[in-house]
Formats: C-alpha cells, sequence, structure tokens
C-alpha cells in the first residue's frame, strides 16, 4: 500500500471574496444616498460642469444594457444546453461598473437638464438607481459563485431580476427622449394583451375641417409648438420650468417669465427666443433641433396680436391673403373621433340650436358648441369684462346644464353666478380668476366631480374654502395666484392631491 499523498485531491483553499462585496454594499448605498443629499435638482443654476458631464449619460447607458442581455443570453445557452456557465467575473464587473456610471451621469443630468417636476424622469432615476443596484449585487453574487461546485441559480435569479428592473427603466427613460408610449406605439395587440393595455385602434382616413371652423389654437397652434417646442417644454421635460403643452401653462412661461403676451408677439418671450440668430445660445429651438418654419411662426406671430384667445376660431379672426396662404402650408389634418366617442356623441336639437342663436346676439362669441358632432357648450365673457354681472350671466340658465368649460375672468360676476352652474355635471373647466367670488362658490364646485382644472387666480378664497377641493376626483390643475389662501394650506391641499399642480406663481 503506498503512503503517497494525492495532491491534486486536496481541496483548494480560495479566498472569499468579503473585500468586493464591502465595496460593492457600499457603492449602492452611495447611490440610493445621492439624490437625499443633492436634495430638488436645480436645473440652469448648476455648474456648467455637471451639466457637461450630464449629457453623456445616453452614450453609457449603452453598455450595461449590452453587457446584460449578453450573459443572459449565454445562462440561457447554458441552462438549456450541454455548455457550462461561463463563470467569469469580467462581464459583470464591467457590466455593474457601467451601470454605476450611467447612473452617476444620469443623476447629473437630471440635476441640470430642466426636469424639474417631472415625475417621468424621477421615476426614471429611481428605476436606473434601483437597476445599478441589483447590478451590483448580481455581480457580487457572481463572485460568490465562481467555484465550479457553486450553484448557479442564486446568480440567474438576480441575473434575471437585473434585466427585468433594466427593461423598465429603459421604458421610461425612452418615454423622457421620445414620449410616451414610444416602446409600445407600434406594439402588436397580442403584446399590448400581454402587457395590460387595450387593443390599439384601427388607422382610419383623416378629415379636414373648413378652415373658418377651425380652433385656432386646439386645431393649428398647438400642433405648430407640439412639432418644434413641446418635445423640451412638456411634463416630464420642462426645460427652463416652462411647459408649452397647455395653454395656461403657455402663458405663465417660466424662468424667463410670461410666454405669450396676448396682443403683442413681438414682446411674446417664445417670439423673441425663435428670431435671435440661429448661433445665439438663446435662440430657440437649439442647435441640432429643427427650427420652426417662417410660415408657422408667422401665423403663431398673427394668433398672439390678434388676442391668443384659446376659443377662438379661424373665421372669427381677421385673415389676410397672406396668413391664409400660411395656414395653407400647415397640415391641419384631424383624426376623426373613435367609435366609442361617437356613440357618446350628441348631435345638438334644433330647440337648443335655436336658444344658442337666440343668446348669441346677447354674448357675440361668446357661446359656442364644443365641436360640430356635439351638443357640449363652451362660454367666455371675457370680451364683456364688468359688463358681464350676475343679471347676465342669468339669462344663461337654460343651457348651463350643457357647459363643458366657462371662462368669467376679469367679469363682474360674485358667487351668485357660480350657483346657477350646479346642473353642469359635465363641467370640466371654469376660470373664476379677478371675479368677486368667495369660499360661497367652492360650495358649488365641489359638486362639479368631472372639474379638470380651475382657476381662482386674484379671488377672496382662503384656507377653509379651498380645503374643499380635495373631493375633486378628476382635478388636474388649480391656479391660486394673490389669494387669502395660506403656504400651509397648499402644502396640506398638495398632500391630499398628489397629482394635480397647483400653481400660485412662486
Amino acid at each position: 500500500m503506498s503512503n503517497e499523498i494525492d495532491l491534486d485531491a486536496r481541496p483548494v483553499k480560495t479566498r472569499k471574496p468579503w473585500f468586493l462585496s464591502l465595496i460593492g454594499l457600499l457603492t449602492m448605498g452611495g447611490m440610493i444616498a445621492m439624490p437625499f443629499i443633492a436634495g430638488e435638482p436645480g436645473g440652469d443654476e448648476m455648474p456648467d460642469i455637471v451639466r457637461y458631464f450630464g449629457h453623456f449619460h445616453p452614450v453609457i447607458l449603452h453598455l450595461p444594457i449590452g453587457i446584460f442581455v449578453l450573459v443572459l443570453f449565454q445562462e440561457l445557452i447554458a441552462m438549456f444546453s450541454r455548455h457550462k456557465s461561463a463563470r467569469s467575473i469580467v462581464p459583470m464587473f464591467l457590466g455593474s461598473a457601467s451601470a454605476v456610471v450611467a447612473v452617476i451621469l444620469g443623476f447629473l443630468l437630471y440635476q441640470g437638464g430642466g426636469f424639474e417636476g417631472s415625475e417621468l424622469a424621477e421615476d426614471h432615476l429611481w428605476g436606473g438607481t434601483i437597476f445599478a443596484c441589483v447590478a451590483v449585487f448580481t455581480f457580487i453574487v457572481r463572485a460568490w459563485t465562481l467555484s465550479p461546485t457553486a450553484t448557479q441559480a442564486p446568480f440567474r435569479v438576480f441575473l434575471l431580476a437585473s434585466v427585468g428592473v433594466m427593461s423598465y427603466a429603459s421604458h421610461d427613460g425612452a418615454s423622457i427622449t421620445h414620449g410616451k408610449g414610444y416602446l409600445t406605439e407600434y406594439a402588436p395587440d397580442s403584446i399590448r394583451k400581454l402587457l395590460g393595455m387595450e387593443p390599439k385602434e384601427k388607422k382610419e382616413e383623416k378629415v379636414v375641417k373648413p378652415l373658418e371652423e377651425q380652433i385656432v389654437y386646439v386645431d393649428i397652434i398647438q400642433p405648430i409648438l407640439n412639432k418644434s417646442c413641446v418635445k423640451c417644454h412638456r411634463e416630464e421635460k420642462s426645460k427652463g420650468k416652462f411647459r408649452m403643452d397647455t395653454f395656461e401653462l403657455l402663458v405663465k412661461g417660466g424662468k424667463e417669465g410670461d410666454g405669450i403676451e396676448p396682443g403683442n408677439a413681438l414682446d411674446s418671450n417664445i417670439i423673441f427666443r425663435a428670431e435671435l440668430p440661429e448661433d445665439d445660445d438663446e435662440h430657440m429651438p437649439p442647435e441640432g433641433k429643427k427650427d420652426i418654419e417662417d410660415h408657422e411662426l408667422l401665423v403663431v406671430k398673427w394668433w398672439i396680436d390678434q388676442g391668443a384667445d384659446p376659443l377662438i376660431k379661424v373665421g372669427e379672426l381677421e385673415l389676410t391673403d397672406e396668413i391664409r396662404d400660411a395656414i395653407g402650408k400647415l397640415d391641419l389634418t384631424i383624426s376623426p373621433e373613435s367609435e366609442v366617442e361617437k356613440e357618446e356623441s350628441d348631435n345638438p336639437s334644433d330647440e337648443l340650436l335655436k336658444t344658442v342663436t337666440e343668446l348669441g346676439s346677447e354674448f357675440p362669441g361668446g357661446l359656442t358648441f364644443e365641436s360640430q358632432e356635439s351638443s357640449n357648450l363652451t362660454f367666455t365673457g371675457v370680451s364683456l369684462r364688468k359688463n358681464l354681472t350676475d343679471e347676465n350671466f342669468a339669462k344663461l340658465g337654460s343651457v348651463i346644464h350643457k357647459m363643458v368649460s366657462v371662462d368669467l375672468s376679469a367679469t363682474g360676476i360674485t358667487d351668485r353666478s357660480v350657483a346657477l352652474l350646479a346642473p353642469a355635471e359635465s363641467l370640466r373647466m371654469i376660470r373664476l380668476n379677478e371675479t368677486g367670488i368667495t369660499d360661497a362658490s367652492i360650495d358649488t364646485l365641489v359638486k362639479l366631480q368631472n372639474l379638470e382644472s380651475v382657476n381662482l387666480f386674484g379671488t377672496k378664497v382662503t384656507d377653509e374654502g379651498v380645503k374643499k377641493l380635495s373631493a375633486l376626483p378628476n382635478l388636474k390643475r388649480l391656479y391660486l395666484w394673490q389669494t387669502d389662501v395660506s403656504e400651509e394650506a397648499i402644502t396640506d391641499l398638495q398632500k391630499a392631491l398628489p397629482e394635480v399642480e397647483i400653481v400660485t406663481g412662486i
């Protein structure tokens, strides 16, 4: 019997990756703490060096995506074939390290990229951070499972989790860059069903409204802004704290003041910036973006000079041959209503048509139908100003129940007129700014459950009245400039309505 010892049979002592694990955990903690330490994004106030490095985020983020997809592909081959798992730590180190770098650069971009107030950008920030943390933890697990005898199940579980979180964060990133639904826009119905989405609507031929019936802002101006401006000035990304995706926010402007000055195009910020030389740093759109075309700019200036009314139609404004030609160069096609909307639409009755026509002499241009196929009404008393009193408004009593939009800005109405709106159950927007209404009007507004936008700027409403607005389930925007509402009440209301944009002018 031989007493020789088989040296190759002795177990090989391997060093445990404690140091790598500690560094990885500290890195995860640092990434999670980063947003809390830095606070709210600073936008244009951030140093140029922060904004410079932040712009490398879209370049680096593709590295971890490619590496993790490749490693997952290799593991799937190993699981379903005779190939052995490639137990190398290098790919996971490169993948997790590049994920950490991408998160840091993304955080710098978030701090200086004009994403203030964007829930989607914040979700993407945290989605990317969670992905990087899971990626680092997967790297740690890889380090502990390099032994030929170690099971690969934990590594594969965390690898799959990493790719899952990465996919979610990537979807948010694509939505910020290209708009919501970018990755799912052309998904076939089978995939949409798996994602819990509604089937894609069938394409229908587009129809064109007669020019005189076009609502200038909705059908002409907003499409121009969508094409050249809204990509950088919307909910997901508001450069300079300026959004241009709604009329109210377009007028409000951003850090540089009002966006437009109704009646004066030359003094409107969006026109001033658009007409700067293209090599000027303040020129908009910025270098690399498609400029607004001359005929488009001419139409926007025409609308602003004519008063920038969001509800007025082309036929109600002075239309020169030059403007007509400019509008003719635009694509004014609109999609028809969906089948569901068609079923729900109701053409106005002869009696309603007659009533609206008769009231038209009392309120010229003030009372109109929402569309040709709808019996819903919109009303604006802005042109009447203080001549619109409670007594005058009461004459609309027979049609108030059909109203979906009411603009009583700077008129002479009081709480008595607002009380008359109680039957308007479909009312979605109301402007009461600079009127004599008080908290008494809030009691009427809270009964109108379909309200989405309420403007109380310059009124006498107080904390006691405004807190009742938390009962409105569909409210999206609330304007409280120059009111007696305290900051504490606004804070409490924002907590009660976290999805509502409360505009205070601050």
